[in-house]
């Protein structure tokens, strides 16, 4: 029989939730396992997360906070180094830079027209040809229809509302206090290293499994 599909939400460094979440999970080696980005920063211990992913074999996507360190790291002008940025630029090992490499845009499973990616798309617009500067970052569509952050553009649209599959879009990165479920979106991320709950979600059944953060670990 075919294997689990396991997404899990923004880790965030919190190696101690993501490890009660995974003895929870027990994926298997058939099991996929698919981390939906930002696994790093504000939280304990960015590097501890980053091995536990690879030594579960994880599929992990990119996100904003990955892309940022990327672009520090290779000198990118204009990208400046955040208070959360430098304590996981001290702790990251040449391994993990590797791993952060290798991190996927976004990940589809055809058979069940699913997309897992960090971020979103901007509605209207193919989704396989959006940039990282879109796919890691949109939350909301202003009445432009430019992709923005909820700070920068109150009151707009989440891009989750406005999206008319197929495909079924499973994505992390705007934090909310239960996993927000549309008819063509799931959004895991609720907030753990906020002092929420880290979410996963399992198929076929489509059930979530959550744990509780042990702390607030930074603040909104």
């Amino acid at each position: 029989p075919a294997g689990r599909l396991i997404a899990v939400g923004d880790i965030h460094g919190c190696h101690l939730e993501f490890e009660e979440l995974l003895n929870l999970l027990n994926p298997g080696s058939g099991d996929r396992l698919i981390l939906l980005g930002d696994l790093v920063n504000n939280g304990p211990d960015s590097h501890r997360v980053i091995r536990m992913a690879e030594e579960a074999g994880a599929t992990a996507l990119l996100g904003n906070h990955e892309l940022r360190l990327l672009r520090i790291r290779m000198g990118h002008p204009g990208v400046q180094a955040k208070k959360g940025d430098r304590a996981t630029l001290r702790q990251l090992t040449a391994d993990d830079w590797a791993f952060l490499h290798r991190m996927r845009h976004f990940c589809h499973f055809p058979p069940e027209e699913m997309v897992f990616v960090h971020g979103g798309f901007l509605p209207g617009h193919p989704w396989r040809l959006q940039p990282a500067s879109i796919t890691t970052r949109i939350q909301v569509v202003d009445g432009a229809g430019r992709p923005r952050k909820r700070s920068e553009s109150p009151g707009s649209p989440h891009w989750s509302s406005l999206w008319q599959g197929p495909p079924f879009v499973v994505y992390g990165h705007t934090p909310r206090p239960e996993a927000h479920r549309r008819p063509w979106t799931l959004g895991l991320d609720t907030g753990c290293v906020n002092g929420g709950r880290l979410t996963a979600c399992v198929w076929p059944e489509g059930k979530i499994v959550q744990v509780a953060a042990r702390a607030a670990y930074s603040k909104l």
